[in-house]
């Protein structure tokens, strides 16, 4: 007999938020809540040495470094795969072992799918993140009399078992040191505590921030994250009202033509490089880009006022870095709705039994952007048969795949239904798939990943002569600390953007003034007005229309 098929949810869906559900509903969703949380709370207690432990499993995506990376920053010592064509399949994999390791863990009968934080729907773009993420404390409510007690809520934060040490060495100023009991945070808190300096401003930020009240820092991020979500709102040309926020990129990523570019943020730059001199409607825009964003939205990025850096100065939350992202809880439920997002493309696209890559483009090696991970050799060409390490097919359903010590790869995880899992509702596919419009683009250039330690975000303004300048788009680059020493992950490292202006014509367009300004974690001095890091100096900007020529008379 086959294993039982488990339907991921919307989690706001499992606390019956909608008021329409009967009594029963109600109480199965609700217990299937509590039996998540159980887990949950059960993972993060086990030995951090047990495989099965929270520590562990969140350990794989970043530190603590392991391999060639554990004390050379010329090499990537996380295993997550970020920039290049195993993004998506690994992070699919990845879901898969927490979920083994969730339900080895789970009260006796209980059947455990991971739920998705739909970042898309209205009360994620009004309110932000689902309240079960906010609350410090969670009442189990379906148990008997003496399993309904309340706990620490096990999907709020992670408190470390054990630290971790970040011993690289070539920018002693970004150390993602973690001591043992350090608990970790999102936007507008710190933590950054890897030095005695970090740690003294630390303590101060967050001092501030906690006498706030947590109603007001809840607010904050809440209010950060829709603005990501929605931003920004301005009216176009015609006076029409044109949004252009993390909502739409993840619609707009759904029309990618192929699965190489759909894949990462690194094909999709080249492809835009490529075919946008070719009449092509407008720029691609790949899963890894929205996806970002959120990351720097929980992590500790604003929407870009005209600064350049981040209005809350010296917010660092967890999730704004590949280093320890995966610690924060809420990373696992984002990463669930980027692999429904997946899926549905797949649906979208017919593409749900096999995937195929463009062999030998950019986003194919494992040089592109972040640089090699444990055990793979630096220049070495990734395929949908590149193991994603570490899974293995024993963190796979055991009736369809029979060797449980042979790595996991892309072509194991291409088809859901063979992993036993579903999402509700059903992605289905549409009658007609939506096509992109041409429009004016932007192309932001010269900007160098390699002298920039930490996450960033790119920003493109608009203005006509001296008026208020508007934000046109942003692209929010999620990096690693230490990419300023990696000499295995120079390719690609010339991060160019491509904003697309939708609503403008071309006439309008070229009327218009433009400036692009990146903004880093880490500004040299607050008093010299937050001047970036080197890298990230002088941004040029250009404004792209030539595949509109023929419509220049409208």
């Amino acid at each position: 007999m086959g294993e039982v098929i488990r339907t991921r949810r919307d989690i706001r869906d499992l606390k019956c938020e909608c008021g329409r559900e009967s009594e029963h509903e109600k109480d199965c969703k609700l217990m299937e809540l509590d039996n998540l949380v159980w887990a949950f709370d059960a993972i993060q207690k086990l030995d951090p040495n047990d495989p099965d432990s929270f520590f562990v499993i969140a350990g794989y995506h970043g530190q603590p470094f392991r391999g060639a990376g554990y004390t050379n920053a010329s090499w990537w010592g996380g295993y997550c795969n970020h920039g290049n064509i195993l993004f998506p399949t690994w992070h699919r994999a990845y879901l898969l072992r927490l979920e083994k390791a969730l339900q080895a863990h789970a009260r006796p009968g209980a059947v455990i799918a991971l739920p998705y934080w739909n970042e898309t729907e209205q009360r994620s773009l009004v309110e932000g993140i689902p309240k079960i993420f906010l609350d410090k404390e969670y009442k189990f409510t379906t148990f008997s009399a003496s399993d309904n007690k309340t706990i620490r809520n096990p999907l709020f934060s992670y408190k470390f078992q054990v630290g971790i040490t970040d011993r690289l060495k070539p920018n002693p100023g970004a150390n993602y040191t973690k001591p043992i009991d350090y608990e970790t945070v999102r936007f507008p808190f710190s933590g950054l505590v890897g030095t005695p300096h970090d740690t003294k401003d630390t303590l101060f930020h967050n001092k501030e921030m906690h006498d706030l009240g947590e109603d007001e820092t809840n607010r904050m991020l809440n209010g950060n994250v829709t603005t990501w979500l929605n931003f920004s709102h301005f009216k176009n040309s015609d006076g029409a009202l044109v949004e252009a926020g993390v909502n739409d990129k993840f619609n707009e990523c759904l029309k990618a033509p192929n699965y190489t570019v759909f894949s990462n943020t690194t094909s999709a730059q080249r492809w835009n490089d490529d075919h946008l001199s070719k009449k092509n409607p407008e720029p691609v825009v790949s899963l890894e880009s929205p996806h970002n964003s959120i990351h720097l939205a929980i992590g500790g990025f604003q929407v870009p006022g005209h600064r350049n850096y981040d209005r809350v100065a010296g917010a660092n939350g967890d999730m704004g870095e590949n280093d320890t992202a995966a610690f924060d809880p809420i990373f696992f439920f984002h990463h669930c709705f980027i692999d429904l997002m997946f899926w549905k493309w797949q649906v979208w696209k017919g593409k749900t039994k096999s995937l195929d890559i463009i062999q030998g483009y950019p986003g194919t090696n494992s040089v592109d952007s972040q640089g090699p991970t444990p055990g793979v050799a630096g220049g070495t060409w990734l395929t949908l048969d590149s193991p994603l390490d570490p899974f293995k097919h024993s963190d796979l359903p055991p009736d369809r795949f029979d060797d449980p010590t042979k790595a996991t790869t892309s072509n194991d995880v291409v088809n859901i239904e063979q992993l036993n899992y579903e999402y509700y509702p059903r992605p289905e596919r549409p009658l007609m798939i939506p096509i992109a419009q041409k429009v004016p683009f932007l192309t932001v250039s010269n900007i160098d990943r390699a002298k920039i330690a930490g996450s960033f975000v790119v920003s493109a303004w608009a203005g006509s002569g001296d008026g208020d300048k508007i934000l046109v788009g942003t692209e929010a680059v999620l990096s690693r600390w230490q990419v300023t020493g990696c000499q295995n992950c120079q390719n690609h490292l010339d991060v160019r953007v491509h904003i697309p202006m939708e609503g403008w014509s071309r006439n309008d367009a070229k009327k218009l003034n433009f400036e692009a300004l990146v903004h880093t974690r880490t500004p040299r001095d607050d008093r010299d007005g937050g001047i970036p890091q080197p890298g990230a100096l002088n941004p040029i900007i250009k404004l792209g229309t030539h595949h509109l020529d023929h419509q220049a008379s409208l």
